[in-house]
């Protein structure tokens, strides 16, 4: 389950970054048409190892395609089109809007070599740098440097560049597009990024290695890495669990549950799971799968005829496999969800769907959609109990198919019984970017379709399920939950992201480092979790975090675990330590240019009350110079951004509901709002007061 990150963060989630994001990136609140953009300041001068324009024809290549520029090996992704010489590369994606060139500069530095992949990408590139920042080199690189430009909200672009050093020579790849199109093709972005390797460089593998046992020694060192990472970070709270040969080696918690409190963390306090719940949903799925109530190739009208997305055709076209594959190309449109769950039902969650349409076609690359997942949830729950409700019938056929027989007693949807006991309280940034202590109203909106993130659940439960993962559908006792072959379908590729990952049915298969780790992550507001475990090796972990930059810690606490059990290179420290300076920084920087309370300008031809008829009501209330914005479910201060275009957007800051961000605009004349996701856009207009009630 993911919902949103601050808008600076989105370029580096999207290429060199995103290496370390094991989990999809979230989809980021953007915002409409506005006066045309400032001149921003001239480019870098040109170095004199600047390669010339290159003069390959282009090739649109129909499978993924090693290709090399220089000293550089890189993969094309299938459907793209490449323009290959010997010093640079021009490709671009389906979308003729997405662009990335890869330039072997050879630079002395790195501002020479990102710069001579702008004048390959685009000449006329002038755009200022926002913020650019290093970090450690991997991938048989020595440093990377990655920028991040200011960019307008109603431009809706993405713009990112990195810098790449082998030796003393830079190498550089610069990118543009429509922020539609990269989420649409965000596993193909993430293909070049895990592909951009030295040529000769071979990759730090634990093929054939056999796994040390996590002794004391070696959990002493994973204890203190996440103690080291939490505080590194600002993570009030985290519990992990880490599993080997069939026993838990390591149950426990770090630091606290709700900031300003004594209560510590500990291995059966509550998080909530967030998407983790995706692959207890579909171990649901699979049981029935296993019973022969259908297949996974059903047709999904087959098992629940009111079951409808798009149009018909589409709708016909659904199997039981595609509701959690996140191979339909059915894109997030999750601020429909997120604005309007006040009356919300499964029932009507379900029915948003008949306005859903793949936006790529089946099986052509990775989109992420909650309602789909949550779909499939419910629909388990009616095969399960028909004549129920929906959300009933699944929460209890989770109980007592899933829960009960696993012993995950605590484990719960049930957000009152969760924190009537010992749980996790989540935390996000204030205005000035420290960590503070955050409100659980937005969250809520996960309850109406909770099969897709949410379920409450501790270490030493959800540890629980990693172990039945292992033993391949095994109980405890030896019984078994179900069997092997309908469990491990659910690892079964269904579409990729990047080079080493593919995508299932509510769980991922990670290669990185020859050894396969099953995984899947969690994201909800202060809440960021993570489970993996590797089958041929009989080990596996959950990380559970209570705050907004926990999940910083996911990826590097698995190679951490790497590290350990196969005397991996000590990259895990280093990772999290640079990911923590490049988080907070890139709040810092974003934090400059908003003003609170936000500007007169800003503020001046706000309307009161705004509407719009698939995100509800918005509610504008001034106190002096402050102003808030009361979406109804949830409300939060916001301040004002000057944008380089010349517009201005709202931004809420309350730290339960930061980053939401709201263009200025005018629809036919009268004050209006605006706020995006990557493919959509939303224009709240102005509404009339509500007539007032008789006496």
């Amino acid at each position: 389950m993911r919902t949103h990150i601050p808008r600076a963060l989105v370029a580096a989630t999207l290429l060199v970054a995103c290496r370390g994001a094991k989990t999809p990136p979230a989809t980021t609140p953007q915002p409409p048409s506005a006066p045309a953009a400032q001149a921003p300041p001239p480019a870098p001068a040109p170095s004199p190892s600047s390669p010339g324009p290159g003069t390959a024809a282009p090739e649109k290549v129909a499978a993924d395609t090693p290709r090399t520029v220089g000293d550089i090996n890189f993969t094309v992704p299938a459907g793209w089109t490449a323009a290959v010489d010997a010093s640079q590369a021009l490709l671009t994606g389906p979308e003729p809007d997405l662009r990335v060139a890869i330039v072997a500069a050879g630079a002395k530095e790195p501002d020479d070599a990102v710069a001579a992949a702008w004048r390959a990408l685009d000449p006329s590139f002038r755009r200022p740098v926002k913020l650019a920042q290093s970090q450690p080199g991997r991938n048989g690189w020595d440093e990377e440097r990655n920028y991040d430009y200011e960019v307008s909200p109603n431009e809706k672009l993405v713009v990112f560049a990195v810098a790449l050093r082998r030796g003393d020579a830079w190498h550089a790849a610069a990118g543009t597009g429509g922020e539609a199109s990269f989420e649409k093709r965000l596993a193909a972005v993430q293909l070049l990024a895990d592909s951009a390797r030295p040529k000769g460089y071979a990759k730090e593998s634990f093929k054939g290695k056999t796994a040390n046992a996590l002794d004391a020694e070696r959990l002493a060192r994973i204890r203190d890495f996440i103690e080291t990472g939490r505080k590194a970070i600002g993570v009030p709270g985290v519990a992990i669990a880490l599993v080997q040969g069939g026993k838990v080696v390591f149950a426990g918690g770090f630091g606290v549950k709700q900031l300003g409190k004594p209560a510590k963390v500990d291995a059966d306090t509550l998080f909530i799971i967030a998407s983790n719940t995706k692959a207890l949903s579909t171990l649901l799925l699979a049981t029935e799968v296993a019973d022969g109530k259908f297949t996974w190739d059903t047709p999904v009208t087959q098992i629940y005829p009111a079951f409808k997305l798009g149009d018909a055709d589409t709708t016909s076209r659904v199997l039981m496999k595609h509701l959690v594959c996140a191979c339909t190309g059915v894109p997030r449109q999750d601020l429909e969800w997120i604005f309007e769950y006040k009356n919300a039902t499964p029932k009507s969650e379900m029915e948003l769907l008949g306005t859903f349409q793949p936006t790529t076609k089946f099986g052509e690359t990775f989109q992420y959609s909650n309602l789909l997942a949550s779909a499939a949830g419910f629909i388990g729950g009616q095969v399960a109990y028909p004549g129920k409700e929906l959300g009933a019938a699944y929460d209890e056929a989770m109980r007592r198919r899933i829960f009960d027989r696993l012993g995950m007693k605590a484990t719960t949807f049930d957000f009152a019984k969760a924190w009537a006991g010992n749980h996790a309280w989540p935390h996000g940034l204030d205005f000035k970017g420290n960590t503070a202590v955050a409100s659980n109203d937005l969250n809520r909106a996960v309850i109406p379709l909770r099969p897709a993130g949410g379920a409450w659940s501790s270490a030493n439960e959800l540890v629980r399920y990693v172990q039945m993962e292992l033993a391949n559908g095994k109980l405890p006792d030896g019984t078994r939950l179900l069997s092997e072959e309908a469990l491990l379908a659910r690892r079964a590729k269904q579409v990729t992201i990047g080079e080493h990952t593919t995508y299932g049915m509510g769980l991922m298969v990670d290669t990185e480092f020859g050894v396969a780790v099953v995984h899947h992550g969690g994201d909800l507001l202060g809440f960021h979790s993570d489970m993996f475990w590797l089958p041929d090796h009989d080990v596996g972990g959950v990380i559970l975090t209570n705050a907004d930059g926990g999940g910083i810690l996911r990826h590097p606490f698995e190679r951490k675990v790497l590290e350990e059990l196969f005397d991996g290179k000590p990259e895990a420290a280093e990772d999290v330590e640079s990911a923590a300076k490049t988080f907070h920084a890139a709040v810092a920087k974003e934090r400059e240019r908003l003003v609170l309370p936000p500007a007169p300008e800003a503020t001046a031809k706000l309307a009161r009350r705004y509407t719009n008829a698939s995100l509800g009501d918005i509610v504008l209330t001034r106190r002096g110079a402050a102003v808030t914005l009361d979406v109804g479910e949830w409300k939060s201060p916001v301040a004002s951004r000057k944008n380089d275009d010349g517009s201005f957007s709202l931004v809420t800051i309350d730290p339960g509901a930061s980053g939401f961000e709201f263009v200025v605009s005018e629809a036919d004349g009268k004050p209006a709002l605006v706020v995006r996701d990557a493919q959509h856009e939303y224009v709240f207009a102005e509404a009339a007061a509500p007539a007032k009630k008789a006496k």
